[in-house]
């Protein structure tokens, strides 16, 4: 286990006690990267329906939209695919303006 893989699992013990601890929990997943992507393949963010995260997918620059979708994902109990690059207006507005992309899978934790 390398030191990269820590923060990945500290996420998921958080992810597991807030679901312990009754809380409904998202985790957001970065699934691909192309270019230059702040957080690498396996990067979480966990997020609860209050909007309480801890993690991170994106290095801050898109970590609201990642939220604000998570809390969707919550609500209707269905997974949902963000991809978030320069290309996508989105991303301008939410930081992603560094050259790369990223697609982020968020799932419901039952």
């Amino acid at each position: 286990m390398s030191a990269n893989d820590l923060p990945a699992l500290d996420e998921l013990a958080t992810a597991q006690a807030w679901a312990e601890e009754g809380r409904k929990v998202a985790i957001a997943t970065v699934v691909e990267t192309w270019g230059s992507a702040p957080r690498p393949v396996g990067a979480h963010l966990v997020i609860d329906h209050d909007g309480h995260f801890e993690g991170s997918v994106s290095g801050g620059c898109v970590e609201g939209e990642v939220v604000a979708e998570a809390i969707e994902v919550i609500a209707s109990g269905k997974p949902k695919m963000l991809e978030f690059g320069v290309a996508d207006e989105t991303a301008w507005r939410v930081g992603l303006s560094c050259g790369g992309r990223i697609r982020v899978h968020v799932t419901p934790l039952d």
